[in-house]
């Protein structure tokens, strides 16, 4: 009895991380693990196109045109006889690559930009936000759409540009968690052993303020994706032979009264992605919300 005791004692002295008690609390969210196991399944489809695709990518069957789905072709073929399941693929490695890409690129400079400010304070932090602020009040898709072209239309600057346009509130979100964060004690005691600002804020503050990066990025990747799909839409986003699902779907909308299956297919697979995308969102913020948890 005393063995189990002392085991008791030393199990509730040792605990749980927040990171483990946050995975057990998502774990409870079906519709959050929902989204996770659809956007690693699309991931992982992604990733292996080459050789899960049932038809090469450029080929054409003029004669056969757009056909309904059968079982020759599941998602049925496009106007060029091309296979849109394979299509379909190819095109969700585009939107992806661009969800996450551009993704990453907003949260470096807006993480960045955020830890500095909100570290540095006073007039830096001053002169730094109001840049934020001016940057907002820009209408930022004719930003995008200026950058497309006066530089061509390429993958690379769509990539950059959409990023460049999705940091402003990750810098905000970024600024008010380093300025509660740097009055705790594990930030003086930094200070008081000299180590240097930049090694404060990125191996003390910016890891402290991972709950709410992850959230945010989970948030932004479909926010991305959406803008593709619209860019796509308006011909100022992927251009062919490359293909993405926002381009599926302008040729989808195109002959959606003759043949609604290229529009949607596509506007599925998108959509599908979408919601899994907030799903996971959602179930992050509830599970890395400490004072709103139950536990």
């Amino acid at each position: 009895m005393n063995t189990v005791v002392v085991d008791s004692i030393s199990a509730a002295e040792q605990g749980t991380s927040l990171w483990t008690d946050a995975w057990a609390r998502l774990r409870k969210n079906r519709l959050a693990l929902f989204g996770l196991w659809v956007l690693v399944l699309f991931s992982v489809i992604a990733l292996l196109t080459p050789w899960l695709a049932p038809y090469a990518y450029d080929a054409q069957n003029l004669d056969l045109g757009p056909t309904p789905p059968s079982a020759a072709h599941w998602f049925g073929t496009d106007i060029f006889g091309r296979d849109l399941l394979t299509q379909i693929m190819y095109g969700g490695r585009i939107s992806l690559a661009v969800g996450f890409t551009a993704t990453a690129v907003a949260l470096l400079i807006g993480v960045t930009w955020g830890a500095i400010a909100g570290y540095v304070g006073g007039r830096v932090d001053a002169v730094m936000m109001r840049l934020v602020d001016i940057l907002y009040a820009l209408p930022f898709m004719i930003f995008i759409v200026l950058l497309m072209v006066v530089f061509g239309r390429n993958l690379l600057l769509l990539f950059l540009a959409i990023g460049a346009v999705e940091w402003l509130t990750m810098a905000r979100i970024m600024r008010g968690q380093v300025q509660s964060l740097r009055q705790q004690e594990f930030v003086e005691a930094a200070i008081s052993l000299g180590l240097s600002p930049t090694t404060i804020v990125r191996r003390h503050l910016v890891p402290n303020a991972l709950g709410p990066i992850i959230v945010y990025t989970t948030l932004t990747i479909p926010s991305v994706m959406l803008l593709e799909a619209f860019l796509s839409f308006l011909g100022l986003g992927v251009q062919p032979p490359q293909t993405s699902w926002g381009l599926l779907i302008s040729y989808g909308a195109e002959t959606m009264e003759e043949f609604p299956w290229l529009l949607i297919f596509p506007g599925a697979a998108l959509t599908l992605t979408l919601f899994a995308l907030n799903f996971l969102g959602d179930g992050l913020r509830d599970a890395l919300d400490v004072r709103g948890s139950g536990d």
